[in-house]
């Protein structure tokens, strides 16, 4: 049995694919997958929650409205790593804040967003 909200979100991605021009191919190589397993998983073709399934979901809702807190706090995985890396204080907090934006200049999104035209200074 499939579940509604999972469901919904892959179809919502899906539809911010077409909205922003986002192909399947782009999908699998950023988030090294087959094209085949992106285009069943935007489709809600036999779907079930899964870790892929969030990537795919997590790499294109950043097209449309930015990774969310939500977004953040239901990932398990990234919550984990972030309790198990800080020791509470707030100097550490700054520090691994700096870290986790440094990665940033690692992602193929900002290649991405350069070619919708949506990091563009002129």
């Amino acid at each position: 049995m499939h579940d509604v909200a999972t469901v919904a979100r892959a179809l919502r991605a899906g539809e911010i694919c077409r909205e922003h021009g986002i192909t399947q191919a782009q999908i699998a190589e950023a988030v090294g997958a087959s094209q085949s397993q992106v285009s069943r998983i935007l489709s809600g073709q036999g779907l079930r929650h899964s870790r892929l399934m969030e990537e795919v979901c997590l790499y294109v809702e950043q097209f449309s409205v930015g990774v969310t807190a939500d977004a953040v706090r239901g990932n398990a995985e990234l919550v984990e790593a972030i309790q198990a890396a800080w020791d509470g204080s707030a100097s550490h907090a700054r520090a691994l804040s700096t870290v986790i934006r440094s990665l940033s200049l690692l992602s193929p999104k900002g290649e991405l967003g350069r070619k919708e035209g949506s990091n563009d200074r002129s």
